[in-house]
């Protein structure tokens, strides 16, 4: 267990330990009232859970899920207020953000509350919500948090469904995880139709470096993946292989922004694409030791996504990708993630700061892990009934 972890622990404890003496203190002092006045108190003796040591109370929780945590909680009003502990739900956060495998605009957390120092006492002046974030992000719970559709909309789905559609969503893919692992996402996606059965062959090339492929998802909604390459395939194999980079020809560096970060303009070819297509398709590259070009990345996806070029309602899905799974016990035994969080990777790609509906879904180039939920969340975004 690292030293950061152990020292978060050791203060949600003494948060805990503090409001328990608090709590039976003032508990004692209105039974005592109470006696004073001549009064039969009915309230019943300590449970044998509110008797544990704090330390024992607190490793009982960590071993919770977040609904039997709040089922603990709606037994007294001792475990009521116990497991609303912020610092407690902070704990949570830390520990279990990067093992969730999606994160979106909605359900990301504000990671700039979880970088203020711990305090004990927050009880009783509550600052950040942590949570409602980690009941937000939690992938068993986030389904309450999306709205709710009206009772009339089963009704008018089924009646869309009856009727055929001739156009199909078109979305336009991009980013360094197409070129940069060693499995080609591409590829594996347009060999494996128990994913993803294709439907169309390719049939737009926009100078060498794009094409428009048609699927089908779930045997019923078909739509149409644009793949914008940054150069040909030529060039792409002999930078993958001597680790270099290439010239980016979908997009043109025009100098750099009032804060010094890079500006970049799609090139006229790649902007006809983006006023054509009904959202995006990021392929992040997840692997350890890529993170160093954030700043580029987020210029390039701005570009792409300005609206000038269409509405910032169009959603963007970011495919946070690695190239193969990660071992089992690779994965129980080793402190060191292969992959970068997807709450990690939203923030190095600044997505907060968007005006469209994004989400960041892990995935596996190999497997095409992933892949199938992010698809549902953007054709969803798009309008279709799945």
């Amino acid at each position: 267990m690292s030293g950061e972890s152990q020292r978060d622990e050791s203060i949600v404890i003494r948060s805990l330990r503090q409001f328990r003496e608090k709590y039976f203190n003032a508990r004692k002092n209105v039974n005592d009232q109470a006696h004073a006045a001549e009064v039969t108190s009915e309230d019943t003796p300590p449970g044998f859970l509110d008797c544990l040591p704090v330390d024992l109370q607190f490793l009982i929780m960590t071993l919770l899920s977040p609904v039997d945590l709040c089922r603990l909680g709606a037994t007294s009003s001792y475990w009521g207020a116990m497991v609303r502990d912020p610092l407690l739900w902070r704990y949570f956060l830390v520990r279990d953000m990067p093992k969730w495998p999606s994160i979106n605009h909605v359900t990301m957390p504000r990671l700039e509350a979880l970088h203020t120092p711990l305090c004990v006492g927050e009880m009783e002046e509550p600052g950040h919500d942590f949570m409602t974030d980690y009941l937000k992000g939690y992938p068993a719970c986030r389904q309450q948090w999306f709205p709710q559709r009206p009772p009339y909309s089963v009704v008018t789905s089924f009646l869309q469904s009856l009727v055929p559609t001739t156009t199909e969503p078109r979305y336009a893919m991009f980013g360094p995880g197409m070129e940069q692992l060693d499995v080609s996402m591409v590829t594996t996606l347009m060999n494996t139709p128990d994913v993803l059965p294709v439907a169309g062959i390719p049939q737009r090339q926009i100078n060498g470096i794009g094409s428009g492929i048609s699927y089908v998802y779930k045997n019923q909604h078909k739509f149409n993946i644009l793949t914008l390459y940054s150069t040909n395939r030529a060039e792409r194999e002999r930078a993958r292989t001597e680790q270099q980079s290439v010239s980016n020809k979908l997009f043109i560096q025009e100098g750099t922004d009032q804060s010094g970060h890079p500006h970049f303009s799609p090139t006229p070819q790649v902007q006809e694409v983006c006023q054509a297509v009904d959202g995006f398709i990021y392929v992040a590259n997840a692997e350890p030791g890529r993170g160093d070009e954030g700043e580029v990345e987020w210029a390039q996806i701005q570009a792409l996504v300005d609206p000038a070029l269409g509405s910032s309602s169009r959603p963007l899905l970011v495919l946070s990708c690695v190239s193969r799974e990660e071992p089992d016990q690779i994965r129980t035994t080793s402190s060191n993630s292969t992959r970068t969080p997807c709450v990690d990777m939203a923030q190095r790609l600044c997505l907060p700061m968007l005006p469209n509906p994004w989400m960041v879904q892990d995935t596996v180039a190999e497997s095409l892990s992933g892949v199938l939920d992010g698809i549902s969340w953007l054709l969803g975004c798009s309008g279709l009934r799945l």
